[in-house]
């Protein structure tokens, strides 16, 4: 195995992460859990554009925190038992839900496809502003100078788990199969929606994002995807006089604290050359996770298309 540029391998499960978490952590998303259950998600679904013989392809809006108007491509098998399973998919940082075409290979296995655009990136979501500050660059830090509930990030995991509860009510599918997977940022939703959406059965994240802030800032990685972060100080605390107080705040959207909550079996996707996502952070939330899990650990890969990772992962969803 190569030298590792992070931390050895016996290190990576052992560590148990740097950016501190809030003490108020499980209340804060207890509540706002409860705040999601009183949105009325006044669910529509219109036919796309885009339609093939093995799938009825349909643009589903939804509503979330906040009254935005969520969208997702939504796909049904067009010849599948039912109830059937399901799967969610969540695009990388600034992307958005992807071709139709992409979504395929899991409706000819009879699932049911929902991959979500996350607001204010490059789908079709509404992101309804309303933050004090800074909005040039990153989510990460949008809402940073107002209390945590208004942390965008926020918002984007509950609207991952609003999705979940409205694929778990479809007619067509069994509630007790759905997963959920995406790479990068969708890694870190992959998990938050895990954590937050007891629906989620199986979640097969790769190399997640939005884990362990400061650890990825001290080991002088915060550049590419965290580059806010650098940014945020530079900006706004040149002195790191707040350092303390805003990764504190960060940690209400630290992936790594939502993980003791995940029932579902995981099985992530982790590149120790990743220097997007460095190794230890995306370690910090897999070693909090208490169900069933496993890795897919790559010495040689990076932040990158792994060969045959996606043949594994759809075998370990397909088993829903």
């Amino acid at each position: 195995m190569p030298l590792q540029f992070d931390m050895p391998l016996p290190e990576l499960y052992k560590y148990t992460g740097r950016n501190p978490r809030p003490d108020d952590f499980d209340a804060f998303w207890d509540q706002s859990l409860a705040e999601l259950s009183a949105v009325d998600p006044q669910v529509e679904l219109m036919p796309a554009d885009f339609q093939c013989a093995s799938a009825e392809c349909f643009d589903l809006y939804f509503t979330g925190i906040g009254g935005a108007r969520i969208h997702a491509k939504l796909l049904h098998p067009r010849q599948a038992v039912e109830p059937h399973p399901a799967v969610l998919m969540f695009h990388g940082y600034y992307g958005n839900a992807g071709d139709w075409v992409s979504k395929l290979a899991y409706t000819s296995q009879g699932f049911t496809v929902a991959a979500l655009d996350c607001r204010g990136q490059g789908g079709s979501s509404q992101d309804i502003g309303g933050v004090n500050g800074w909005t040039l660059r990153g989510h990460i830090v949008r809402g940073l100078a107002d209390g945590p509930e208004h942390l965008l990030f926020r918002q984007v995991y509950l609207d991952t788990a609003q999705l979940a509860r409205i694929v778990s009510r479809m007619k067509q599918v069994d509630p007790k199969r759905i997963g959920a997977t995406g790479g990068s940022q969708g890694g870190g939703l992959t998990l938050a929606c895990a954590a937050l959406a007891p629906e989620i059965r199986r979640a097969a994240p790769i190399f997640p994002f939005l884990c362990d802030y400061r650890r990825t800032w001290e080991i002088d990685l915060a550049e590419n995807a965290y580059e806010e972060l650098r940014d945020y100080f530079r900006k706004f605390d040149p002195l790191h006089q707040r350092e303390e107080e805003i990764f504190t705040r960060l940690g209400y959207i630290d992936v790594q604290f939502l993980c003791p909550r995940i029932k579902a079996e995981v099985l992530m996707t982790v590149g120790l050359m990743d220097k997007i996502c460095p190794p230890s952070t995306q370690f910090a939330a897999y070693n909090k996770i208490r169900s069933q899990k496993s890795l897919l650990l790559y010495p040689d890969y990076g932040h990158e298309d792994v060969p045959g990772n996606q043949d594994r992962l759809f075998a370990f969803l397909s088993a829903l």
